[in-house]
């Protein structure tokens, strides 16, 4: 019984060893990068950026897969149902605080591990360069006087452009159904949509809408906000427009399934904190109108959860909660 329980103890002891050495190892082969919107918009360009960055810093390739769908459902499903073993990640947006109170399960801020947040970005009211608004208050009376003929995109209905968009009309009472509300798979679409005159407005971040502005093929109205940006401090704010107080602030975060281990959520939101502070990131990110807002994972965590809380209740407001 002696030797029995000697045995025991020293396979037990290298069972231990062997556990603490594989994490130890991590990552010893390529990492997954999932993002749940399509190919050109903010959120790929801003995980291809991250992911280069992980690649050079952990030592092993870094791969981003865009699983598109169901407004970001599908990609989010698929970063919560993946192996929480380091090796699929996912870049989360805000829209994933959202989907429980639609009804829609499976991507809730409880099936993930919030490894940190890396941007955070207004959203603005982009048209047409030759439409016949030359502010955000002219959009507004447009939208007021025809109602049912400005029609509107960013992303899935329910969205956070939508829902930025739709309570910025709310709030300034007027029926978010005045500008009715065409669903796309991401701010690149719902932009091309705008300058083919399929749509009138996108509510999308200006940095997604930047390379058509500067092409002179789009303008950005205002940002819905309370505050100027640092990356944008020429556009004004529909607070400033119509002295209001509805402000959504997407962001881009890193995760990864529920129950990573400590030490790789460690490992990954320290690194995170160091890709956000290289320079080459910030040029990157500015070079493209994207703001550097780090976070990490317990305060990333604290972020969501408030989020959530204030979008599910202007949801409800405006009857996009189940």
């Amino acid at each position: 019984m002696k030797r029995t329980l000697v045995a025991l103890g020293a396979i037990a002891l290298a069972c231990a060893s062997f556990s603490q050495s594989a994490f130890a190892k991590w990552p010893e082969r390529a990492v997954t990068i999932i993002v749940p919107w399509s190919a050109g918009g903010g959120t790929d360009a801003t995980a291809r950026a991250v992911a280069q960055q992980l690649e050079q810093r952990l030592g092993q390739p870094v791969n981003v897969v865009n699983r598109t769908g169901g407004g970001g459902v599908v990609g989010h499903v698929a970063i919560a149902n993946a192996p929480a073993d380091g090796y699929t990640l996912g870049v989360v947006t805000i829209e994933m605080t959202m989907y429980d109170a639609q009804g829609i399960p499976g991507a809730t801020p409880e099936d993930f591990t919030l490894i940190g947040r890396f941007n955070a970005d207004p959203i603005a009211v982009n048209v047409r360069a030759d439409a016949p608004y030359n502010s955000v208050e002219d959009l507004i009376k447009a939208v007021k006087a025809h109602p049912g003929d400005i029609k509107a995109s960013g992303a899935n209905r329910g969205g956070l452009s939508h829902l930025a968009w739709a309570g910025l009309l709310n709030t300034l009472d007027v029926n978010p159904d005045a500008s009715p509300w065409i669903a796309s798979d991401g701010a690149a679409p719902a932009m091309q949509q705008l300058a083919a005159g399929a749509i009138d407005v996108v509510s999308t971040s200006p940095a997604e809408a930047r390379s058509l502005v500067e092409a002179g093929e789009a303008k950005t109205l205002a940002l819905v906000s309370n505050e100027r940006s640092d990356a944008w401090p020429d556009l004004t704010t529909t607070t400033e427009a119509f002295n209001i107080n509805w402000s959504p602030l997407p962001f881009r975060g890193l995760a990864a399934p529920k129950g990573l281990p400590d030490d790789i959520t460690k490992t990954l939101s320290k690194t995170l904190k160091d890709i956000t502070e290289d320079p080459e990131f910030h040029k990157f990110m500015a070079s493209r109108g994207f703001s550097v807002a780090y976070q990490n994972s317990a305060d990333f965590t604290k972020t969501v959860m408030q989020s959530r809380e204030g979008l599910v209740k202007t949801m409800k407001t405006l009857g996009l909660a189940k």
